[in-house]
């Protein structure tokens, strides 16, 4: 077992203890055992769907902040926590340097930083400020990272400066850098396991509960059809009976919460039609869309960088482009493309677009070796819109995070692509707002 596992066990056989539950399977079956605890009304005061490090940093947040008389489940219907998009990315802590003025992605990236930095060293969690070079090789690439500059000079002020070609050569010789190179000092790498396992360790030390493997099958919005548009007439005003499967038995049990938080990540368009389909039958269900990203491990010891480079933005992508990053022991990878396919499990690395990544990397680092390169892994990312871009230009999408028209007490996140991670201390700390 992992040590990442082994952590993960550990803090749910303490709260499993504390709380006098079984300590095998979903706690599910024993949830009547505590329900005491949390309003009479209901077994829990919040549950939140989804153990991904958003769904993690919210139920955190909200059982950190709440009264001593609430009580927070978090569901994840997988073994462990954070198991698809949270470690399947680059594990950037980003400085947020593309997203619009006045946008959700804008505001949570530049404050998650801030707050991750923070967290992960009050809390042992491995990081690095590595920086970033952004490097153009084209005079329109110049002309894009020049907005990316005066985006950072004038509207969010992130600390953003050119770096000289006798510097860049100086520093990253094996980098090349045709147009020019801008710096971004304040990014940098984070260790997602470790902050997962440091999260769910803290929210179940306030006195939260993670079910793992126990997959919500069915919602069913309770009290509403008062004939009244007021909140305590609407669908979910007298909470949620959530029912949820067991993955190893297959049994159901029910619980029921006041409120709902979705943060089903790939999963969440699903989570979210369980309760408009019988409330509002005649809703456009909702869907996503999902963007696929290949990884390639660096193996050779040259040519080598010490930052991450990443190539100038291209307006309209669905991604930033094939850039090079490191992990917290410094080994090179390459990695996402943008692959849009039609299922979330489809976690194969495509080695079919090996060719064109390498000709994309080769475009700031010709020398690396083709030999060393070997196919590692694969992320979803999820859409709301078909080749949206993670950025700026036409097509881009804004995290959605708000409460979902027409219910009391139920949370939407939606869309939570890059910089999610970044942005996931201020995500949780957005939406316990909402309800605080």
């Amino acid at each position: 077992m992992s040590s990442a596992a082994t952590s993960f066990a550990s803090s749910s056989r303490r709260v499993a203890r504390a709380r006098g539950l079984e300590t095998t399977g979903s706690v599910l079956g024993s949830t009547r055992l505590f329900s005491s605890t949390g309003p009479a009304r209901a077994d829990f005061t919040h549950v939140v769907i989804g153990g991904g490090v958003v769904g993690l940093a919210t139920a955190r947040a909200l059982q950190s902040h709440a009264a001593d008389s609430s009580s927070t489940l978090l569901l994840e219907r997988h073994a462990q926590v954070g198991t698809e998009t949270s470690s399947r990315n680059s594990e950037v802590i980003h400085a947020g340097l593309y997203y619009g003025a006045g946008t959700l992605k804008t505001e949570l990236c530049i404050r998650g930083k801030e707050m991750l930095y923070d967290f992960c060293s009050r809390h042992g969690v491995a990081h690095r400020r590595v920086g970033k070079w952004i490097v153009g090789q084209t005079p329109e690439q110049r002309e894009a990272m020049q907005k990316v500059y005066d985006h950072c000079e004038q509207v969010t002020g992130v600390p953003v400066r050119w770096v000289g070609e006798a510097e860049a050569q100086r520093l990253e010789p094996d980098v090349r850098a045709r147009s020019g190179v801008l710096e971004s000092p304040t990014t940098g790498i984070v260790d997602s396991h470790g902050l997962m396992v440091t999260l769910q360790g803290l929210f179940e030390d306030a006195g939260g509960v993670t079910a793992v493997g126990s997959r919500v099958v069915d919602i069913e919005a309770l009290g509403g059809g008062g004939g009244s548009s007021s909140s305590d007439n609407l669908p979910g005003s007298g909470g949620y009976r959530i029912t949820v499967e067991d993955v190893s038995s297959g049994e159901t049990s029910t619980i029921e919460a006041e409120t709902v938080i979705n943060c089903a990540g790939l999963g969440a368009a699903e989570v979210h039609n369980m309760i408009t389909s019988k409330a509002y039958p005649g809703r456009e269900p909702m869907r996503l869309y999902y963007a696929k990203g290949n990884y390639f491990s660096y193996g050779a010891s040259h040519p080598k960088a010490s930052r991450l480079i990443y190539p100038a933005p291209t307006p309209g992508l669905g991604g930033l482009g094939t850039h090079l990053t490191l992990d917290i022991g410094g080994r090179i990878k390459f990695g996402p493309d943008v692959e849009w396919v039609d299922h979330p499990d489809d976690l194969t690395v495509n080695t079919s677009r090996f060719p064109e990544m390498l000709a994309a990397i080769r475009e700031y680092m010709p020398a690396v070796d083709e030999a060393s390169l070997a196919p590692d892994y694969a992320g979803i990312r999820p859409k709301l819109q078909y080749k949206s871009a993670v950025g700026s230009g036409k097509g881009f999408l804004d995290f959605h995070i708000d409460k979902e028209d027409g219910f009391a007490g139920w949370v939407n996140l939606l869309g939570i692509e890059s910089p999610g991670l970044t942005s996931s201390l201020a995500i949780g700390d957005h939406v316990r707002r909402m309800f605080y």
